[in-house]
């Protein structure tokens, strides 16, 4: 098998893994449980440590958000007949193939697009996966990344694209927090397959003034694509209503819960272009007529394209998905309906502005974007101490403050990432407040 496909040596195929993620000799193991009960109670243990967001004030956000999860959602996600988030086949999961059909048919009016993927591993992994087949569509060599997006995804996309094509960078505007259309223009040429525009941003800032780099990203001959959260759009225009080719992102937010870091499904959606349609690697479900007069069926849609039907002649490699992820983001788009998505995109809002207005009174806080739209999350910058520190005091008074991004931009200073959910009330900002300015005296 090496021989076959060039490689001397087995390691070669792990060279792509840090040494500081390799386990050297063997694996530290504790001995073996005598019985379940032993197991169960080693496990309860391990279990009894976890701290969730309902025994504190969590303004934690960063790619994991607490929205409320309609008792719904659990109830059709625990049905036997979908439990497996493989979509099998038509003959013996109809049912299921149609749930998902419906998820992927609200998605597309969500996104105002006409073909929805049905959901991959993660955002992180739609992400990487849009610019590869933007990279395929074009025949271009580069892609140009916006600096504000979050770092672990930015990783995914480095790593996935590794010998596809180069990843470039476009700063932000120190002033606004958005992608520096200057610096956008000075980095577009005939060899940018697509710009990665991240909508609203890892500060929560949204790029306003999207339409406009469209435009120009286009007259470039380079596709665009933008990730954001469709539970965003109750508020936010969809990106395809601006000029985005391709959006992605990621469904966590759509009745998935948080499950202790996400459950997550990532999602790409794009319009019914040919060129765009068969450089989809994942399963494209829709209607049919069957051999019934007047019967309709759900069945693939352009499957030939894929790995399952052409091994590694395939686009991209088809593997184990999130489909019971999206048949609940499903039952979550058909509870809420456009109504109610514009009330939480409102009131989601409104939090944000009235956090963004009551923390930039508090002694030792900057709010670097203040003047910038924002939606769910907001940064501030301490002047005098860090983060971490700021953090831990807050954890003492049954607080956890926001995510820490300072790492990722050095030169802006000590940054924490604050979010505001429906699930959160203007009594907890106000208490989020009077705390910091107690922490920070």
């Amino acid at each position: 098998m090496l021989s076959a496909i060039g490689v001397d040596d087995i390691e070669q195929l792990y060279a792509s893994i840090p040494d500081a993620l390799r386990v050297e000799g063997a694996l530290s193991l504790p001995p073996a449980f005598r019985s379940e009960v032993e197991l169960k109670r080693h496990v309860d243990g391990i279990l009894a440590t976890n701290v969730t967001t309902t025994e504190v004030l969590s303004f934690l956000g960063a790619g994991c958000y607490p929205h409320y999860v309609p008792a719904v959602c659990s109830e059709v996600n625990s049905r036997a007949e979908f439990l497996t988030a493989y979509a099998g086949e038509p003959y013996e999961d109809h049912g299921k193939w149609q749930a998902i059909f419906e998820y992927t048919s609200l998605m597309a009016e969500l996104l105002e697009m006409d073909v929805v993927n049905v959901p991959n591993y993660d955002g992180h992994q739609a992400a990487a996966t849009a610019l590869r087949m933007a990279v395929r569509v074009t025949g271009r060599r580069s892609v140009i990344v916006s600096a504000a997006v979050p770092a672990a995804k930015r990783a995914k996309i480095d790593t996935y694209l590794a010998g596809a094509a180069d990843v470039l960078t476009v700063p932000i505007d120190p002033a606004t927090g958005r992608i520096d259309r200057t610096a956008l223009g000075g980095l577009l040429d005939d060899t940018i397959a697509a710009v990665f525009i991240e909508s609203p941003n890892v500060f929560g800032v949204v790029e306003s003034d999207a339409a406009s780099l469209a435009t120009a990203v286009h007259a470039a001959g380079a596709l665009v694509v933008c990730s954001t959260d469709p539970i965003a759009l109750g508020f936010l225009p969809a990106p395809a209503s601006w000029g985005a080719d391709i959006v992605c992102g990621d469904i966590q937010s759509l009745g998935l819960g948080m499950h202790f870091g996400g459950a997550n499904g990532g999602f790409i959606a794009s319009h019914d272009e040919e060129r765009i349609v068969f450089e989809y690697p994942s399963r494209l479900f829709g209607l049919a007529p069957t051999a019934v007069d007047g019967e309709i069926g759900f069945c693939d849609v352009a499957y030939e394209r894929t790995s399952l039907a052409m091994r590694e002649e395939g686009v991209e490699w088809v593997g184990t998905a999130a489909a019971l992820w999206g048949i609940t983001a499903g039952v979550y788009l058909s509870l809420v309906g456009p109504r109610g998505l514009r009330e939480l995109g409102d009131t989601i809002a409104a939090y944000t502005r009235y956090a963004i207005e009551s923390l930039s009174g508090v002694p030792g806080v900057e709010l670097p974007f203040r003047g910038s739209a924002h939606w769910r999350e907001l940064v501030v910058r301490y002047r005098d101490t860090t983060v971490a520190e700021v953090n831990e005091r807050l954890r003492e008074r049954g607080i956890l403050g926001g995510a820490d991004i300072s790492d990722q931009f050095p030169g802006l200073g000590q940054l924490s990432v604050f979010c505001l959910t429906e699930l959160h009330e203007q009594a907890d900002i106000d208490r989020l407040v009077s705390e910091l300015r107690e922490v920070l005296a």
